[in-house]
């Protein structure tokens, strides 16, 4: 029974926790830039209603011919372009119109949150009171891969997922190896810590800041698309990000800016938002109390993070600054 209590433990930390991996891969990417992007929740938001808007409106196109899979990868696509839209203005406004960055993000997230609540309701009045994908989409999301996920143990253990957690690994891979590893990366780090000294070695500030930030966006948007597509079951539910994007932000200096430690971090975070699930001490009433467990370890994690003063565990040293070139 304990075997089986872990196994099941840990498949349910793993999911819970591929939304805010890639909240957290996102912001990353943005924050290497110099750009401190607080609208994660926004495009979150953004990123979930119009994946569903994407799988949804394809169905009833294609009626029973739709596929499953082609409904998740339109889906797919408008989540990671409608979160691109939302880091675009946040991007306009700060790289170009030099706004304050602090701001700009918290209104990204009253935007993104109020245009996802409201194009989800609307799709849901539209359709007659809710909108829902259909069976084959959702089965795509329930997940695991056939053949290796029936496996005793290891198959429930590595393949018994959907594809976007295994997107997020693979994502979280390859940007920790393009950070360290790549030209395009180095400079993308040396424009987050020393935007003048990159100018003055060719590199294009304003360019890598606005790919990186739009492309780190994207990326936030596919978890909000995971939460509505597969802890929602493909339905809009009001509110339906609930935070996560926040934990996600905090969830960036826990890993120390470091894409291979996000993968650690979003396991702990989703262990512990899924601890209420697994162990019942006091009923009913201490659910409030376990709903808190995450916000908790997100002020711990801050606390201590700010009391390590090892350089290694700093955030970009331009982060959050708009870059003047006329006063380098």
């Amino acid at each position: 029974m304990d075997k089986v209590f872990t196994i099941s433990f840990l498949v349910a930390a793993v999911a819970a926790g591929a939304p805010l991996l890639f909240g957290t891969l996102g912001e990353i990417l943005t924050e290497k830039s110099g750009n401190l992007n607080l609208g994660v929740e926004g495009m979150m938001y953004m990123g979930g209603v119009a994946g569903l808007a994407g799988a949804y409106y394809y169905e009833q196109a294609m009626g029973a011919s739709a596929s499953g899979a082609v409904a998740a990868l339109i889906g797919t696509v408008c989540a990671f372009l409608c979160a691109v839209l939302g880091a675009l203005i946040y991007s306009v406004l700060t790289i170009t119109l030099r706004a304050n960055q602090n701001v700009t993000g918290l209104a990204l997230t009253i935007f993104g949150t109020g245009f996802g609540n409201l194009v989800g309701e609307a799709m849901g009045t539209a359709a007659g009171g809710f909108v829902a994908v259909s069976q084959n989409t959702k089965n795509v999301f329930i997940g695991g891969i056939p053949g290796l996920k029936d496996l005793p143990v290891v198959g429930q253990l590595l393949f018994s997922y959907n594809y976007l957690v295994y997107l997020g690994i693979v994502l979280a891979i390859l940007m920790a190896w393009f950070l360290k590893r790549t030209r395009s990366g180095l400079n993308l780090r040396s424009v987050g810590e020393d935007p003048a000294t990159a100018d003055a070695a060719g590199v294009n500030v304003t360019a890598y800041r606005y790919l990186a930030t739009c492309l780190g966006g994207g990326i936030c948007g596919l978890g909000g698309m995971y939460i509505v597509m597969a802890e929602q079951n493909g339905v809009w539910v009001h509110d339906c990000i609930a935070g996560k994007g926040w934990i996600a932000v905090a969830l960036v200096i826990f890993a120390t800016w470091s894409p291979s430690r996000a993968l650690l971090g979003s396991l702990v975070f989703g262990a512990l938002s899924i601890l209420r699930l697994y162990l019942d001490f006091g009923g009913v009433r201490m659910i409030p109390i376990y709903d808190t467990i995450p916000y908790v370890a997100t002020v711990v994690v801050l606390i201590a993070v700010s009391i390590r003063q090892r350089r290694e565990s700093q955030p970009p040293a331009s982060l959050g600054n708009a870059y003047f070139r006329e006063d380098r």
